[in-house]
């Protein structure tokens, strides 16, 4: 007869599972652990006996355990597969997978709840890890959506824009060809085509701003030491005066320092805000230009009276393609704060507006940043 094989000891099953055995009151007292677990924790079975399940859980564990796990057991008995932190005892988290069963007596009072915890370091990493890679998926998805929408954008808008100046071109060189055309009529055709030669080019330097600045490289800029602002300024009043001769624009420069800046970006930007103020201040109202120097700063504002921004809008303003609704007379592609802001920030400075029913002001300050 061949001897019989070793039987299997049961309670040296349960103490030296391959996994962690667990056994709760109902109120959530350790009353049996065994000793996978508390090798596992770096406990003994007398520091955690009677002790609350809370003391090896960690933040997230117990937030589990009270709004998943124990409200899951209450329902239906049981809980498969929930995700744990346990804390051991030297501090550091223990990733666990817990299945738990209630225990109940004859009349189906809860007597205890028994949990089997297995060791899940390397399963927990990997789905961090691949929730952290959805996540950054999701993000990658969404910018190359909002890229897309705002290519198409550009092009629908560039599009749209160029198309005003271009079908004036046309109409004039249509009227040129007229025989019957004189002199005068000849003269004033050729004024308006030059003005939508001149729309066109603004409209393509502004993309090209546009590409560089949305590209991260930011707007070219050439800083000069006492560089020659007021001369710009007063070049770029005059021209709008002469594109706006219904308008009324008032100067006030009190430039006494000088100033290092780049002067065609800094006429750049004056001519953005005043030509936003034509588009949208007040038709009988004068437009406000006035620039000043302190010994530490330099300060441009453009205000105008009329309908004031509203305040949601006032939040956009200096972002590419924004159109506000409050004005049906805005035109252009909606880069012209954009590159302004643009401007301001290769400077080292900013742009803010305030806008009410007195007056809307447009003000960009700088460091003057120079040494005299």
């Amino acid at each position: 007869m061949s001897e019989p094989g070793p039987s299997e000891d049961l309670q040296d099953l349960y103490d030296n599972a391959p996994c962690g055995y667990l056994s709760l009151t109902p109120d959530g007292h350790i009353v049996k652990i065994n000793a996978t677990l508390l090798g596992w924790l770096g406990y003994s079975s007398q520091d955690l006996m009677d002790r609350h399940v809370h003391d090896f859980l960690s933040f997230g564990g117990k937030l589990a355990f009270e709004t998943h796990l124990a409200p899951l057991l209450r329902l239906q008995g049981f809980v498969h597969e929930i995700a744990l932190d346990l804390v051991d005892a030297s501090g550091e988290k223990l990733p666990v997978i817990a299945n738990s069963a209630e225990r109940r007596g004859a009349a189906g009072e809860h007597l205890f709840t028994r949990m089997t915890v297995f060791r899940a370091v390397d399963r927990r990493m990997f789905e961090r890890n691949l929730m952290d890679a959805k996540a950054k998926a999701e993000a990658l998805a969404q910018e190359e959506h909002e890229a897309t929408m705002l290519r198409e954008q550009f092009i629908a808008v560039l599009g749209h824009d160029l198309r005003n100046p271009l079908a004036a071109l046309k109409a004039g060189t249509g009227l040129l060809r007229r025989p019957s055309l004189d002199d005068a009529m000849r003269g004033r055709v050729l004024e308006e085509m030059e003005a939508s030669i001149a729309r066109a080019n603004g409209l393509i330097s502004d993309v090209m701003d546009f590409a560089r600045g949305w590209l991260g490289s930011g707007l070219p800029v050439d800083l000069l030491d006492g560089a020659p602002v007021r001369e710009a300024l007063e070049q770029v009043v005059m021209e709008q005066r002469r594109i706006s001769d219904d308008k009324t624009i008032e100067v006030a420069l009190d430039l006494t320092h000088s100033i290092r800046c780049d002067s065609r970006r800094i006429a750049q930007l004056a001519a953005n805000l005043l030509a936003n103020a034509v588009s949208h201040g007040s038709a009988n109202q004068s437009i406000r230009l006035s620039a000043s120097t302190t010994p530490d700063s330099f300060e441009l504002c453009v205000s105008n009276s009329g309908e004031p921004i509203p305040e949601d809008a006032q939040n956009h303003l200096f972002e590419p393609f924004f159109r506000a609704d409050f004005s049906a007379r805005e035109k252009g592609l909606g880069l012209g704060l954009f590159i302004v802001n643009e401007i301001a920030s290769a400077h080292g400075g900013s742009m803010k507006v305030t806008s009410d029913a007195q007056e809307t002001c447009f003000t960009f300050a700088m460091p003057r940043a120079t040494s005299d």
